[in-house]
């Protein structure tokens, strides 16, 4: 699979056929889910559910989108040992390493927010766990659709908006990013998707270093999970590129510019 390419056309899939994936697909996934986490199994996990549609008459008019859940024959919950803004980050990072598996089987997906339901309900969903269930992924065949109906579209911003030279504002050509290797990262990564397609990410290039931050006027958790979405496409694009290093979360005191706030989030090292 073209990294690139399926994600520019990455999609959640809003409906799905109602036959089931195979035993034996499932077992695959199964055998994905034990290793895709890698050294945070401590802190994260996923879990897989194959009865969709209990789970989708009981979360009918309370997860997914302003109550709107959605129907899968599958869902896989993401479960987190605590709130810590590492755990959030890579649970989400994990989670669209997990899709884009899912993806290369030839399966759809979709993030579904289970963060309004009540605990009572989802103990008796997911039964007891150690951590937090916010997020499930539903997956299953899509569903044909009419090849007359418009596919939705999501404007986003041009390179320059989010990539920097060393400080907010300053900006960076095309030409001097393809000069250090990143113009096709930064071209493909802008297409990552975010909470509301708000696209919080800003990217420093600053001594050798790709820094990532975070714009926002009032802080959201949420963007922790954005941040970790995006941090996974930037490193598999660069992978492609022959750069095989991985983020470092870095902590500093939030800045704010002509009345924007920036959060550094974590450093890649050219």
């Amino acid at each position: 699979m073209i990294i690139g390419n399926f994600l520019r056309n990455r999609k959640s899939v809003r409906e799905f056929r109602k036959n089931s994936v195979s035993y034996e697909v499932l077992d695959e996934i199964k055998e994905h889910l034990n290793s895709i986490v890698e050294e945070n199994k401590d802190k994260i996990q996923f879990r897989l559910y194959e009865n969709g549609k209990h789970i989708y008459k009981e979360l009918e008019g309370k997860g997914g989108y302003a109550g709107v859940m959605i129907d899968s024959p599958h869902y896989i919950a993401l479960e987190l040992k605590d709130k810590d803004s590492s755990t959030m980050i890579f649970g989400a990072y994990y989670m669209e390493k997990l899709i884009t598996r899912l993806n290369e089987m030839g399966l759809g997906t979709c993030w579904v927010s289970v963060e309004s339901v009540g605990e009572d309900l989802k103990k008796r969903l997911f039964g007891e766990s150690t951590g937090e269930i916010d997020y499930l992924l539903s997956f299953g065949y899509e569903k044909r659709q009419n090849p007359f109906n418009a596919e939705p579209f999501s404007e986003r911003m041009a390179i320059e908006e989010f990539v920097f030279d060393g400080e907010i504002g300053r900006g960076l050509t095309i030409n001097e990013l393809e000069s250090k290797g990143l113009a096709d990262i930064f071209y493909y990564v802008r297409f990552a998707p975010s909470t509301k397609n708000l696209q919080p990410w800003r990217f420093l290039i600053k001594d050798n270093n790709v820094e990532l931050l975070l714009a926002y006027n009032e802080w959201d958790d949420h963007l922790f999970m954005d941040a970790g979405i995006v941090m996974y496409y930037f490193e598999i694009l660069a992978k492609s590129q022959g750069m095989k290093a991985k983020w470092e979360l870095k902590e500093e005191a939030d800045k704010e510019i002509d009345n924007i706030k920036y959060r550094t989030i974590g450093k890649y090292r050219l």
